[in-house]
């Protein structure tokens, strides 16, 4: 039999979704800031072509081009399944948009639970303590907005787990929610592993972890993607054997459990020198109450222009100072960029795109320092 997918308002997403689990159809959440580029990516008159499929995501990755993540029912009740495993079952509330698999495994874990789930506002404002034992996914950005609001950190605290992810987490911010007693696990994951399969740093039930010799980090399990929607190339470039995804992610065994190192791509040549734009970025958030994003941009005398963005005010010759018994000369910066606010994608993620975009806009390049305000 021909399948096609089914785009579909994310807002219909949980009604379809249980169809999708019963091999009724494949359906794929549309979303609405990006819809055109989205069907283009699906084009759903063709068929899909992977078995067993229930649901594709989009994900743009680091490239801003969509990707469709194709996720079979297998994946996605195994993924749900090794979750409860270690929770047992628990009802949801829903923070984060169903067009991003975050949100959509937020039903999927329901589902199979057999559990309700509560719809609330990205910003949290009506979130209120649930009356029976209950989780939530959020973001760091909410995370964060929510420590400020008494309200809502209250009710966070009244949820029996609060799981964090789509982007790393400050200790700062695990410490402050820590204190408010918000029970937190860090997640690690993404569209191709149904989210987050990694927990605090250890593989759910299922999952196995592994390492290459460069730090390169795979997952493997039940929980892999099927494909790229009609993207053979790249399916072969990261789903290799059997249920395995080759991510583009780092790590390394830290007292039994993953401690994420930064992306493959975090390691640019400057000047001739391997700079770990990750590490980088590591010391200077510690020298720091501020956001800060490293990244590195073309430059015609270094190759990679070594960029350092954050809302701290201090000058570059500052970070330079500050940072060189640290990192060493060939990672310093040679340009700051201080926007207001670090500019981050719908999903919470720094937008080192647009970072990058910023920086290279700067038009006084006869100079090592370099503001930007947006």
């Amino acid at each position: 039999m021909t399948v096609r997918p089914t785009p579909c308002d994310p807002d219909d997403l949980p009604d379809l979704l249980p169809r999708a689990l019963a091999g009724e159809l494949v359906v794929a959440p549309v979303d609405p800031a990006a819809g055109g580029a989205t069907l283009a990516m699906l084009r759903p008159d063709e068929p899909v072509v992977e078995p067993d499929a229930a649901l594709v995501v989009a994900t743009s990755g680091s490239t801003g081009t969509p990707k469709g993540v194709v996720l079979s029912r297998r994946a996605l009740l195994a993924a749900a399944e090794s979750a409860e495993r270690l929770t047992g079952p628990l009802a949801w509330t829903l923070a984060l948009p169903t067009h991003y698999v975050a949100g959509a495994m937020v039903l999927v874990r329901a589902h199979v639970a057999g559990t309700p789930v509560t719809t609330v506002r990205s910003d949290l404002a009506d979130l209120a303590p649930p009356d029976r034992p209950t989780a939530i996914s959020v973001v760091p950005t909410q995370l964060h907005r929510a420590l400020g609001n008494p309200g809502v950190s209250a009710a966070l605290r009244a949820h029996t787990l609060v799981l964090l992810g789509g982007a790393a987490a400050r200790p700062e911010l695990l410490a402050r929610a820590a204190d408010a007693g918000i029970v937190v696990r860090t997640t690690y994951g993404m569209s191709e592993t149904c989210g987050g399969c990694v927990w605090d740093g250890e593989p759910l039930p299922g999952v196995d972890v592994r390492l290459a010799t460069s730090g390169r980090i795979s997952l493997h399990g039940d929980m892999a993607f099927s494909g790229y929607r009609l993207r053979p190339d790249l399916t072969a470039e990261t789903l290799v054997g059997e249920r395995t995804v080759l991510t583009r992610d780092r790590g390394e065994w830290a007292e039994g459990r993953l401690r994420l190192l930064g992306r493959l791509d975090d390691v640019v040549i400057s000047g001739g020198v391997n700079v770990d734009l990750a590490a980088l970025e590591r010391a200077a958030s510690r020298l720091t109450g501020h956001p800060v994003a490293a990244l590195g941009v073309p430059d015609a005398e270094w190759g990679t222009r070594v960029v350092l963005a954050t809302t701290d005010p201090r000058e570059l010759a500052e970070w330079r100072d500050a940072l060189r018994p640290v990192v060493g000369g060939p990672a310093l910066p040679r340009q700051v960029v201080r926007p207001d606010a670090l500019p981050r994608t719908t999903s919470g993620k720094i937008d080192r795109r647009v970072l990058s975009e910023w920086a290279l806009s700067e038009t006084d390049s006869g100079r090592e320092s370099r503001g930007h305000s947006r």
